[in-house]
């Protein structure tokens, strides 16, 4: 599993890299996104595609876990 780092990035950039991720059709993902938008929208996007998300915060930034 690859780790995708959407710091720095504002939407819709980190939902466009988890969508392309997904075409790889894996179990798992991660991607770590500083802003609370971006974790929304990723969150939002992953869950509406059949994953559950889970949400971790250190210093600003959130690591989101997607699994299927």
């Amino acid at each position: 599993m690859d780790i995708l780092d959407a710091r720095g990035l504002s939407c819709p950039e980190p939902v466009i890299m988890i969508k392309k991720a997904m075409e790889s059709c894996e179990d798992a993902y991660e991607i770590i996104v500083d802003n609370a938008v971006s974790r929304e929208n990723v969150t939002r996007f992953a869950e509406h595609n059949g994953y559950s998300v889970r949400i971790t915060e250190k210093a600003g930034e959130y690591t989101l876990a997607i699994t299927r």
